[in-house]
């Protein structure tokens, strides 16, 4: 005769057993719709290219060597793609700059909707989402309208007789910076205010009744107390602005261009599917470390805290 033991332990085991069960179409789906389209990209970049497109399926490592060095035509000799290298400099530069940006002009604003009145703070947070509602591209095409030379910008900066003529400011890295900030903005606000909003102000109070300054209070109170919304928007906003391919494609023209162009490039125009395959896996092999970033510092903020 069973034990009680032996009971619990089979029923545990059925238990397991039957979430297992009920869990594999979900796992069957998560399997089909990433891993699958992951492996695939992932054996293409080890293939040859076709002559019109599509694959050779021969086994090659060129595409992955391609990523970093370009072969001289005449001696085969292997140098610096300086043309890619530039290209993942400015990508990583401008999301860089587009994150430090978006911190910068987030915090203020976050610190703001935080110390509103309770009855206030949905209406500012409602005005904030407001972006979301209209289409990405909508949304680009219409900073183009502010940076273009009979744009407003150039329109006040004629108008105040700070310039006589347009200034170039569309096809820039500048209007791909002022695009990605613009867009990803509010990805850095919520974050932002999901921290501050569990802020006890007294503590703000009581480093002012001990003759802190404010950037002492700043510095020592609020910043590490948000550093967690810190980080989530900063992760929230790099990862999408290091695959960025609409706003790069709009404002920066096509001398501009971004890892996402590049491996769009590659996949229509370039008709090298393996290239663009081994390109996307370093794309996301970049976010991934960003991810393990965010992950460590929040493993981390949160031992510190307990």
């Amino acid at each position: 005769m069973a034990t009680a033991r032996e009971v619990a332990e089979k029923a545990e085991r059925d238990d397991i057993r039957s979430r297992w069960l009920l869990s594999t179409p979900a796992l069957l789906i998560v399997f089909l719709a990433a891993l699958g389209p992951l492996l695939i990209v992932v054996v293409y970049s080890f293939l040859t290219p076709g002559n019109y497109g599509d694959v050779k399926w021969q086994f090659s490592t060129d595409p992955w060597v391609s990523v970093l060095f370009e072969r001289d035509v005449f001696d085969d000799t292997l140098s610096f793609a300086t043309a890619y290298l530039s290209i993942f400099w400015r990508s990583v530069s401008l999301s860089l700059a587009t994150t430090l940006l978006t911190l910068i002009l987030g915090f203020p604003t976050a610190y703001f909707i935080a110390t509103r009145p309770d009855h206030r703070r949905d209406i500012w947070l409602f005005l904030i989402t407001i972006p979301f509602w209209t289409n990405l591209l909508i949304r680009t095409f219409a900073m183009q309208q502010v940076l273009r030379n009979d744009g407003i910008v150039n329109s006040v900066l004629q108008l105040l007789g700070i310039t006589d003529h347009p200034v170039q400011l569309m096809y820039t890295n500048f209007a791909v910076l002022a695009g990605m900030v613009y867009v990803f903005l509010p990805l850095m606000v919520l974050p932002l205010y999901a921290s501050m909003e569990k802020i006890d102000f007294r503590l703000v109070e009581a480093g002012y009744d001990l003759y802190a300054t404010r950037f002492q209070v700043l510095r020592r109170i609020i910043i590490p107390l948000v550093t967690p919304g810190i980080v989530a928007g900063s992760i929230l906003v790099f990862i999408p602005s290091l695959g960025a391919y609409v706003t790069p494609r709009v404002l920066g023209g096509g001398t501009n261009l971004m890892i996402g162009n590049l491996i769009e490039l590659q996949f229509g125009q370039g008709r090298n599917w393996p290239l663009g395959a081994a390109l996307s896996i370093t794309l996301m092999a970049i976010v991934m470390m960003a991810l393990l970033f965010y992950v460590r510092n929040t493993t981390r903020s949160d031992g510190a805290h307990g």
